[in-house]
């Protein structure tokens, strides 16, 4: 108690001076302030990767995306090369030698599953992904809520290819229905709350095929389980009809921005058909107080040292907000 004491008063003694001297600056000097304030803008280390074979390594994206001007970085989890404590904190440490916020965590898991005991591997699967998101001193997490897995390779076709050829869309589980497909996913992520809660961490659903893939599902599930740890990660490539319906949708409730660009052409070709104007999300954005986090994902064939810093550009001048 003595010890707080003294520190109230020491607090209190060393206020007077700076106030005073504060009061008199206010009086001689006009101070202009802006009126706006651009959005930060990270980049997700995938976006280096490209999937052009063996992952790029996270120390590298770190680099290159301090080198660039980004003020943050979301680190894709399947591209990093360990979960042992000692890995995370040097990249912890490295982003924040390079100035470098760690702004988010790509995770990927599946609810969607007929089968117990498969939704209980991905609930303590996804509780391990929210306690690596704060060892890390990550604010979000990407979730997805899986897919019914019904797409099958063709040809010299993977099976996601195939998907993205379908732009998402696969069919049921025979035996099964949708409706019991968003209970599963519902369920699951109710038993992950607590985790997040406990951990400070935001699960962040994003519109990311399966029962994700529109904002319409997306929220459903955010809508039933109705909890300030859930909010939407909102991807700004995923929707191919609808687009300005279901962006607005989902703007309310978005807790970060991952922001598609293909420059070069994208490398799953149904994307060239998307026409991603992002004048009209930065409007929609601002007119939803959003003030949070843009990710970049480049998606697109051209060099990456080439298309990354113009994908910055391009979204410093679309993502901004007013101050007053």
């Amino acid at each position: 108690m003595r010890r707080r004491t003294l520190l109230k008063s020491l607090a209190t003694a060393s206020l007077g001076a700076p106030l005073l001297s504060s009061s008199k600056f206010n009086a001689n000097k006009k101070l202009t302030l802006k009126n706006i304030k651009h959005n930060p803008v990270g980049v997700s280390t995938y976006s280096f990767w490209q999937f052009n074979g063996r992952e790029t390594p996270i120390e590298y994206c770190i680099d290159k995306a301090s080198e660039f001007g980004f003020d943050g970085i979301e680190l894709l989890l399947i591209q990093m090369e360990s979960e042992e404590n000692s890995y995370l904190q040097k990249l912890k440490k490295r982003a924040f030698d390079s100035g470098l916020d760690i702004m988010g965590l790509s995770t990927h898991q599946s609810f969607v599953s007929p089968d117990p005991s498969k939704r209980k591997e991905n609930i303590e699967l996804t509780k391990h992904q929210i306690e690596i998101a704060y060892s890390l001193g990550i604010p979000t997490i990407r979730i997805n809520t899986g897919r019914w897995g019904t797409t099958k390779p063709v040809g010299n076709k993977s099976e996601f290819d195939v998907l993205m050829d379908n732009k998402g869309v696969e069919s049921v589980i025979k035996g099964y229905t949708e409706e019991e497909g968003f209970k599963w996913v519902i369920d699951s992520i109710e038993k992950c709350i607590p985790t997040a809660e406990k951990c400070g961490v935001v699960l962040g659903l994003e519109n990311h095929w399966g029962l994700g893939l529109t904002s319409k599902g997306v929220m459903k599930i955010v809508n039933a389980i109705n909890s300030p740890w859930l909010s939407v990660t909102l991807d700004t490539g995923n929707f191919f009809e609808n687009r300005e319906k279901q962006l607005a949708e989902l703007a309310p409730h978005t807790c970060l921005i991952q922001a598609k660009t293909y420059f070069g052409g994208a490398k799953w070709p149904a994307f060239n058909q998307i026409n991603i104007d992002y004048k009209a999300i930065g409007e929609l954005m601002r007119k939803n107080n959003y003030r949070g986090y843009i990710s970049l994902e480049f998606e697109g064939n051209e060099d990456a040292n080439i298309a990354v810093p113009k994908s910055l550009e391009l979204l410093r001048n679309s993502f901004y907000y007013n101050l007053s």
